[in-house]
């Protein structure tokens, strides 16, 4: 069975960074597109950024592009998102998630990722 496990997540002042980590166990995700997602409260979740199989696609929701960026080290089946210049706007439950599809391109949309982690706090203050 596949696990995802986020951490990092924390309190942090606005300008400032954290590092979100995605532990995956189970199965190598090396053929798995990954995603970060956020939901903030009364608002859907909306996808963040994401990273296909290889690293050599990432796609990015506008609002977090120039700031945030996500990695992948398949060895370790770990996936990051290194988020800078935080803005109060970027607080929300963050979730790692998997999309099976041995694609190039990112897909957005939450129904095609079949794995999801329990979600870890960003809690910007201004």
């Amino acid at each position: 069975q596949v696990q995802l496990v986020e951490s990092g997540g924390g309190l942090v002042q606005a300008g400032g960074s954290l590092r979100l980590s995605c532990a995956v166990s189970g199965r190598t995700l090396s053929t798995y597109t990954m995603g970060w997602f956020r939901q903030a409260p009364g608002k859907e979740r909306e996808f963040v950024a994401g990273i296909n199989w290889s690293g050599g696609s990432r796609n990015y929701v506008d609002s977090v592009k120039g700031r945030f960026t996500i990695s992948r080290d398949n060895a370790k089946n770990t996936v990051y998102l290194q988020m800078n210049s935080l803005k109060s706007e970027d607080t929300a439950i963050y979730y790692c998630a998997a999309d099976p599809a041995y694609a190039r391109v990112v897909r957005t949309t939450p129904t095609f990722y079949n794995y999801w982690g329990q979600g870890t706090q960003v809690t910007v203050s201004s």
